[in-house]
Parts: structure tokens; sequence; C-alpha cells
């Protein structure tokens, strides 16, 4: 099978339901940032840190390939013969508790942190800000268009837990935690 079918050469491409639609289409852009966002999330879990994660952050790469699924299916009704697959409750409940037990061995958050420290610190942060920018398209698309809420909530549980991860690898490299110091000048 070749992968290329030249039906994109025009600038369109098609969803779930057959329509075609432009690559610059709303839609497309929030799941190719999922996308995006799936392999930035594959980047950190390659990093040598994350050993211990890695089940857990192929999980994730898992959930946004659901995602990206069901974003690209724009479908009123939905066949019973072609189920795709789905996000639960749990998944958000997952990404939740891995954050209360990365916090519980972090010294309390008092300061904005620069991303930054470390190389692999460094990605787990460009994946929090891909995962905020899918969820912001993801947003846009849904006061268009019918989008799961669970959808929303977990690209949001999700940078969070980015976030708190980006600490921890922090943390567990002996990495510095960067304060944002604002710079504050008197008027003149």
């Amino acid at each position: 099978m070749k992968i290329y079918t030249k039906t994109g050469d025009s600038g369109t491409t098609g969803l779930i339901s057959g329509r075609r639609v432009s690559k610059s289409d709303l839609r497309i852009d929030a799941y190719g940032t999922v996308d995006e966002l799936n392999a930035y999330v594959g980047l950190v879990r390659d990093q040598p840190i994350n050993e211990a994660r890695r089940g857990l952050l192929k999980e994730i790469q898992d959930r946004l390939f659901t995602i990206g699924a069901t974003l690209a299916d724009d479908r009123v009704e939905r066949p019973t013969q072609k189920p795709l697959p789905d996000l639960h409750d749990a998944d958000v409940a997952r990404l939740e508790d891995e954050m209360d037990a990365m916090t519980a061995e972090l010294p309390p958050l008092r300061h904005f942190v620069l991303p930054g420290g470390h190389e692999a610190v460094s990605f787990a942060h460009v994946a929090r800000t891909v995962c905020r920018r899918a969820e912001r398209l993801v947003v846009a698309l849904a006061a268009e268009s019918s989008v799961d809420e669970l959808v929303i909530k977990y690209l949001n549980r999700l940078s969070d837990y980015l976030f708190v991860l980006s600490r921890k690898m922090a943390q567990e490299l002996g990495a510095e935690e960067v304060k944002w110091e604002p710079r504050i000048e008197p008027a003149k």
C-alpha cells in the first residue's frame, strides 16, 4: 500500500464522514496540533529520566490518538458498526492521581518557573505549551461544532500534568528550577 494518495494535493483532506475540508480548517488545525503534541510527548517519553514513566506516557499518547480520531469525526450520528475509541473520566483521574503523587514529593510552588534548566525538562515544557495550544483550538472548535467536553477536560489536565512532570524531572535531574523574577523599574 502506498502512503501517498494525492487526494490532498489541492489543499483539502477527508474527515471520517468522507467530507472534504480545507487543510486550514479549524478542525484540522485542532487535531493536527494534538498530533504535534503526541510527537512531543513521545520525545518526553524517550528521555532516560522518564524510564519509570514510559508506560504512563505511552498511555497518554494513546489517549491523544483517541482525541485525534474524535476530532476528525464530524458525524452527528455515529454508526454502531464502526465505533471510535473513547475517553473516560478515569483517564482524567489517572492524570490527577499522578500529579498528586509527584506534587507530594516536590517543594511547594511559590513563584512562576521559567522553562529550562535541562534539555529533558525543556522538552516537557514544550509539550505543555503545545498542549495548551491544542486546548485553545479545541475550545474554539467547540464554539462552532459539537466536541466532547471530556476532550477539553483531558487536554486541560494534561497540560497541568506536563507542568508538574517538568518540575519532577528537574528535581530528579538535580536541575535548577529557575524562578521568574520580573524586572520592575521605576517609571521615568
